[in-house]
Order: C-alpha cells, then sequence, then structure tokens
C-alpha cells in the first residue's frame, strides 16, 4: 500500500496518545471468514459519546471514501479533514494499493478498510486527529448492525458516522420536504437510522450510528457538514480526492 499525504495551513506533529491504524492479523479473505468477524465485533459498538457540538470542535471533521479500478485491481483510499466551524480543508491524504477482497454487498469492508487506515494513519501523523470521522456508507444500518461506520470504528476507537447515500434494505416513509426533517429508518420495528433531508426538496441520506456517537448527533454532523449539498462537504471532498488519486496511481 502506498500512501501520499497533503498538509494545510496550522499542521503540528502530535505525541499524544491516540486511535490505532493497524489493520488487525489474519485480514479475511473469504465470505465466511468476513461474516463471521463482523458477527464476532458487532457487540464491541458503543452507541453513545460526547461530541462537541457540531461546528465547535477544535479538531478536525474527517470524511472518507473510496474508488476502485476493478480492471487493474486497485483501490485508492481518502482521508480529508475539514475544520468543523467554516468546513475548510486543513489537510489530506490518500493511500493506493491492491483489492484484496471480492466485492460481496455487506462485506465491502473488507474490501476498503486497509486502505482507509493507510490513509488515515497518515493525515493523523500529519497532525489532524478526527473528532469524529464520516463515512460514505453505513453503520449500524446494516444486516449485521456492523457496516463500515461500525468496523472503522471500532478498529480504530474513534467516533463514526455512516451516512449513506441508500437506505440498503431497509424502508422508510419520505421525510418532509424541508432541509433538517427526517424519518425511521426501520429494520421491522426497529430503528436502525434515519432518513435526513439535508436540502429543501431533495432526495434524503441515511444516516446511522457507526461507533460512539447517538442517532442524534450524528444527524445534527451531518447536516451541519451538509451546508451547501445533499451530501456532506467531508464525502463530497474524500470522494474528489480518492478519484484523482486512482487516476494518478
Amino acid at each position: 500500500m502506498t500512501s501520499t499525504s497533503a498538509p494545510g495551513p496550522g499542521t503540528e506533529q502530535t505525541s499524544a496518545p491516540g486511535p490505532s491504524y493497524e489493520l488487525p492479523p489474519g485480514w479475511p479473505t473469504t465470505e465466511a471468514e468476513a461474516a463471521a468477524v463482523q458477527e464476532r465485533l458487532r457487540g464491541s459498538v458503543l452507541v453513545g459519546g460526547d461530541l462537541p457540538a457540531p461546528g465547535s470542535g477544535a479538531g478536525a471533521v474527517v470524511g472518507v471514501d473510496v474508488a476502485y479500478d476493478d480492471e487493474r485491481g486497485v483501490v485508492a483510499a481518502a482521508a480529508v479533514a475539514l475544520d468543523p466551524r467554516g468546513l475548510v480543508v486543513v489537510g489530506e491524504a490518500t493511500a493506493v494499493g491492491p483489492v484484496t477482497f471480492p466485492y460481496v454487498p455487506g462485506l465491502l469492508a473488507f474490501r476498503e478498510i486497509p486502505a482507509v487506515l493507510d490513509a488515515l494513519g497518515t493525515l493523523d501523523r500529519l497532525g489532524h486527529r478526527p473528532d469524529v470521522v464520516v463515512c460514505d456508507g453505513y453503520g449500524l444500518a446494516h444486516p449485521r448492525r456492523f457496516g463500515l461506520a461500525s468496523h472503522l470504528g471500532v478498529l480504530t476507537g474513534l467516533p463514526t458516522i455512516g451516512v449513506a447515500k441508500n437506505p440498503f434494505t431497509f424502508t422508510h416513509d419520505a421525510p418532509g420536504p424541508r432541509r433538517g426533517q427526517w424519518s425511521p429508518l426501520l429494520d421491522g420495528a426497529e430503528e436502525v437510522g434515519r432518513a435526513l433531508r439535508t436540502q429543501d426538496g431533495v432526495k434524503p441520506v441515511f444516516v446511522s450510528v457507526g461507533h460512539r456517537v447517538t442517532l442524534a448527533d450524528a444527524c445534527a454532523y451531518a447536516l451541519h457538514l451538509a451546508r451547501d449539498y445533499r451530501l456532506p462537504e467531508t464525502t463530497r471532498r474524500a470522494d474528489s480526492l480518492c478519484r484523482r488519486a486512482l487516476a494518478g496511481a
């Protein structure tokens, strides 16, 4: 896996103890192994926490995303740090490497996490430790309640939020048409997330707890980050960066 980085203004090194960005030994290579890992680790997800109010933190809000070139078997991940007040990019890092897991719905984390951890680790070494990480995907809104955002949070110890473009296999009523209105995302009678309207009259996004956050806080962060567009600025920036990294790989 190769990494690149670009510091932002005010970057400084830090020696304080922090998250882990090491890939666990014995990373699964088969569907059965991966599903077993999800079953084993999902009990480690913590719902709750004490995040800074959106827009008030002294740290960084970090978005992560990945892009693939399946013909070459290459994945590129990006981690982009934004100042939580003005949503200005203050740091970014990418990692490019081989795809080591097949495409299986519900198990995409096993394709993405190795590169994402590498990019996050590089960003942290530049001094941009996240207050929260926003993933383009699912947390508890997952058939085994352990999507990418939850998996990444458990491995790193960081607060994480899942903000997805689609509801996966779950049901919801349409939220009201105004920005900030929401409806429950349901698996039967269980609320696994929320369909959140981030812009007036625009399709909702689907927010779920990843790790160490409440669902209300996850929605508040998603709404703050989606100031001008449907998707959070963290996702928009990370998506653009990982696509550029893939094109240059």
